[in-house]
This record gives structure tokens, C-alpha cells and sequence, in this order.
């Protein structure tokens, strides 16, 4: 039987003349010149693994630096201390769809998702089994790993792409996509946690949060939510949906910088229920009164370890503030119809190269990047950094995302980063590519 690609693979190509278009009627246009673009030749398609950098952040963190920090020393902490709700507040207002005080912006996504796990795990004694996906990032699945071991857990793996893991379960699946229909078989009252991706590292898919989250309430199951790869380029809603607790980071979509402050989110009426492992004393109630007993506060603090980042937060508000400003209904409107001109571009230039697509074609079924496959994924990667001068990055076994970051990429951008795409390949330029022993790809 013919495959669904291939029935594109001699479609016309938009053209550069209509991605201007979309360029002119893009009520975002105007942010890209909030960016630093040091080099404007260059296509910048990995803003879902690292955003680039708002020039707001330049003069913030420059600001702290010397009229707060140099000025005030130990006397600012009389304001800096609890920043990181605040800060949480503002994401959530912004991308995450959360009202007030259930969010905390503060240390690693791997630090959150461990905490609010084990918290997730703790306020459902007496069951055994959790639950992930293969394909979930890998820090997720080890720490779940980890997680299970230590606590004697029974965790399980459904395999969504072929690799296995801790007692597999493989289960039918597109593009990696876990739907209600095929998770349900796993559940019981037996399962206390399961945790999925919003949307998917690699594939770029999206699953049906609301559908799964009501699926699991329905047993008593807590699910952990990664949305790293989802705040900032979709409508989250979490509120809205019933999302019970999620973590997420900012330096993706979010253009907080590398290393910026992750976040989590507790849904209010939940908080009360859950004690983090990690007793950090911005938790305690009365933290100043240096308590004998551990005796946390009632508010969203009370999953906070220690003290905040300050320049770190000042990043994450900087882009932030911008993002509500720009309004994420509009930002996930620009991703999805970014990803749209990258489907038609595929179809027309990058499927007759052998190329296939790992990513869901309805819109609403993806995120902010597409994920492209070939069996020399890896050297071309390698070859359009070092001689096409596009930038995306590569996943094993053999796929290359591509994102649009709807603040600083214009459909151009992606047009001409597709149009080298298909000439670098045709050039065989990932013929030049040797392994350089790099961990980055």
C-alpha cells in the first residue's frame, strides 16, 4: 500500500513570496526586534531547545547587578525573598492558564518533577505501580526509575517507540501519541502516579491532557505533567482542564536563558494534601523563627526548597512580561501556522529526499517544532550548522527538529532555513561530516 507521504512528494512549494506575506499580517512581527539577532543571516529553527536572548533581559539582570545587588547587599533580601511566587504568578498568567499562588519558579525542572513525584507517590499510600512512556525525556524516566526502586514501586513502561524500558508494555501509538483508549488498560487502584509529557521532546506530538487527567482522576491517580516542550508555544489551559501538578522549564519557548529557573505548578486545592521529600526551610511557616520542627506554610511556598535565583528570575520576568504582553493565544496561532508552512515545505522539498515525518499533521495534535527523519540525520544536522548556516538539532535514532519560535522567527526564517535544508542535501554536504566527539548535537 502506498504510504501517506508519499502521495506528497511532487506537491509545489510554497513560496518565498508567500511566507513575506504571512510576515506581513504576523501580529508578532514587531518582537523580533526585542531579540538580539547577532547574526540576521542565519536560521535559528532550535528555539524549542534553547530561545534566544530578549535584549530586556540584558538590562535587567545589568540593573540588579549594580542598583540592587551592588547598592543594597544583604539588605535587598527584604524584597528579593519571595520573588519566586510572584514570578510564578506571571507564568502561569502568561502561558500556563493558572490563576494565582500555584506556581513556583525555583530551581530544575529534574529537581520539580522529582518533588512533586515523590509528593504525587506519598499522598496515595498503599499503591504499588507508576507509570511512564518510552519515549518521555530521559530525565523523567530515570529519576522515575530511580523513584520506584528506592520507594519498592512497580514501575511501567509503556513502550510508545520501540525501546523499551522497566517492564515495557508495548502499546499502539502515532508519532508517539499516548491516547486515553491506550492508557486506561494500566490503570487501577493499584497506580498512584502516572506521568506523560504535554507535548512530546522528540516527536513534537500532543496528547489529550484534559482526556487523560479526567481518566486518571476517575481511578484516584495523580499525573505529573512535563510541559518543557509546551509553555509558551500552546494553550495550556491547566486550570481550565483540571491539571492536577506539572513542571516545566524557561528556556526553551520561554527565553529565560540557559540555566534560568524551572517552575512547578500545584493545583490549589491539592496543595494541602502534598508534602515534598525535600524539607527546604522556605517552606517552614515561620521561617525566620529557626523552628525545631518542620511546619510548612499553607501557600505554594510550601513546595519550595531554598532561596530563589534572583538573577535567574529576573531573566524569567523579562521574557515573560513580553509573553503576556504578546498574548499566547496569539503566540500558539503563529506556531501552528509556522508548523504548517513547515509540513507544506517537507512535502515539497524534503519527502522526495528521503526524508520521512514524525510529526502529527493537525495542528492541534502538535506543538512548536516538527520532527523530520533520515537515515543520515545526524551528519546533516552537523553539515546545515557548519555549512548552510541553519541551526537545528539533532535526536536519535534519526530524527532533526525544527522549531518556530513564534516571538523572534518569522515564516521567512523558516522558509529560507527549509529551502537550505533542501539544498545542503542535495549538495551531500553531510558527506563532509565526521564525528567531532561532541556530547551537544
Amino acid at each position: 500500500m502506498k504510504r501517506f507521504d508519499d502521495e506528497r512528494q511532487h506537491v509545489t512549494a510554497p513560496t518565498r513570496l508567500y511566507a513575506g506575506q504571512l510576515d506581513a499580517a504576523d501580529k508578532l512581527a514587531k518582537y523580533k526586534s526585542r531579540f538580539q539577532i547577532s547574526d540576521p543571516d542565519l536560521c535559528y529553527l532550535d528555539g524549542n531547545s534553547l530561545g534566544r536572548m530578549p535584549l530586556e533581559t540584558v538590562k535587567r539582570i545589568n540593573d540588579f547587578l549594580t542598583d540592587e545587588w551592588g547598592r543594597e547587599l544583604v539588605d535587598g533580601w527584604s524584597h528579593w525573598i519571595d520573588e519566586a511566587s510572584p514570578t510564578g504568578d506571571l507564568l502561569g498568567r502568561a502561558v500556563l492558564g493558572a490563576g494565582p499562588g500555584q506556581v513556583v519558579v525555583q530551581d530544575t525542572t529534574s529537581v520539580n518533577f522529582y518533588q512533586l513525584c515523590n509528593a504525587a507517590i506519598s499522598a496515595r499510600p498503599g499503591r504499588k505501580t507508576v507509570i511512564i512512556d518510552s519515549s518521555n525525556f530521559p530525565t523523567d524516566r530515570y529519576l522515575l526509575a530511580g523513584i520506584a526502586e528506592a520507594r519498592g514501586l512497580k514501575l511501567i513502561t509503556l513502550d510508545n517507540d520501540g525501546t523499551g524500558g522497566p517492564n515495557a508494555h508495548a502499546i499502539a501509538n502515532e508519532h508517539e501519541l499516548i491516547t486515553p483508549e491506550a492508557l486506561e488498560p494500566f490503570l487501577s487502584e493499584d497506580v498512584a502516579l502516572v506521568t506523560l509529557q504535554a507535548i512530546h521532546y522528540r516527536s513534537g506530538s500532543r496528547p489529550d491532557i484534559k482526556g487523560i487527567t479526567d481518566l486518571c482522576r476517575r481511578y484516584g491517580i495523580l499525573v505529573v505533567w512535563d510541559a518543557s516542550h509546551a509553555a509558551g508555544a500552546i494553550e495550556l489551559d491547566f486550570d481550565a482542564n483540571g491539571v492536577e501538578l506539572a513542571v516545566g522549564c524557561t528556556y526553551k519557548y520561554g527565553n529565560s536563558g540557559p540555566g534560568s529557573p524551572a517552575w512547578l505548578y500545584v493545583r490549589k486545592e491539592l496543595q494541602s494534601q502534598l508534602r515534598v521529600p525535600i524539607q527546604g526551610w522556605f517552606a517552614q511557616d515561620a521561617q525566620f523563627e529557626m523552628g525545631p520542627f518542620f511546619e510548612p506554610t499553607d501557600t505554594i511556598r510550601r513546595f519550595q526548597i531554598a532561596s530563589p535565583s534572583i538573577i535567574g528570575l529576573r531573566g524569567v520576568q523579562a521574557s515573560f512580561e513580553m509573553i503576556e504582553e504578546a498574548g499566547i493565544k496569539n503566540i500558539a496561532e503563529k506556531a501552528a501556522l509556522g508548523t504548517d508552512l513547515m509540513i507544506q515545505l517537507f512535502d515539497a522539498w524534503l519527502a522526495p529526499l528521503g526524508f520521512g515525518l514524525m510529526t502529527p499533521r493537525e495542528a492541534n495534535k502538535r506543538g512548536g517544532h516538527i520532527t523530520v527523519t533520515h537515515p543520515e540525520a545526524k551528519r546533516i544536522a552537523a553539515a546545515l550548522r557548519k555549512f548552510a548556516g541553519v541551526v537545528p538539532d539533532y535526536r536519535v535514532p534519526n530524527g532533526i527538529r525544527l522549531a518556530i519560535a513564534p516571538l523572534p522567527t518569522s515564516y521567512t526564517e523558516v522558509y529560507d532555513g527549509f529551502l537550505r535544508i533542501k539544498e545542503s542535501v542535495e549538495r551531500e554536504d553531510y558527506k563532509k561530516i565526521e564525528d567531532n566527539g561532541s556530547r551537544v548535537t
